[in-house]
């Protein structure tokens, strides 16, 4: 599993406070407090004493901190102590270590995809076979 001493592209540091939708790539570690939601196709490492109430949305979460929201990691979701998760979390893989207090239901499937996938237009009728040539409509 993903370690904690990765490269950090960026950091809300200890005291630091933001509201609002967060997207990065790479890294970002959390340490501070933060209420939203977080979308990412990499990294997200939520420190030991920071506080998130968040929709968190990314390939891999790393938690020691606390965190209120629901977790959908495409790749991977680790708890380490003294984390504390109030939500669900959808991921094909979990570690979670002795002492993380986790409250919540697990489901360890790939999350779908976060691009929507393109809804059809109302397909057309279908063509007329050759037996169909009564101006009465077919029943199907």
């Amino acid at each position: 599993m993903s370690k904690p001493n990765a490269e950090v592209n960026a950091l809300l540091g200890r005291g630091s406070e933001f509201e609002g939708k967060l997207t990065f790539e790479g890294t970002v570690r959390i340490d501070g407090k933060f209420i939203g939601e977080i979308l990412s196709n990499d990294t997200l490492i939520i420190g030991e004493g920071a506080r998130v109430q968040a929709e968190i949305d990314v390939a891999n979460v790393i938690v020691y901190g606390d965190v209120d929201g629901n977790v959908r990691a495409m790749n991977s979701c680790e708890l380490h102590s003294p984390a504390r998760l109030t939500g669900n979390i959808t991921a094909p893989a979990l570690v979670i270590d002795q002492g993380v207090v986790f409250d919540g239901n697990c489901s360890m499937t790939k999350p779908e995809s976060r691009v929507p996938k393109r809804v059809s237009e109302t397909p057309a009728p279908p063509a007329p076979t050759n037996n169909e040539t009564s101006d009465e409509p077919a029943i199907l």
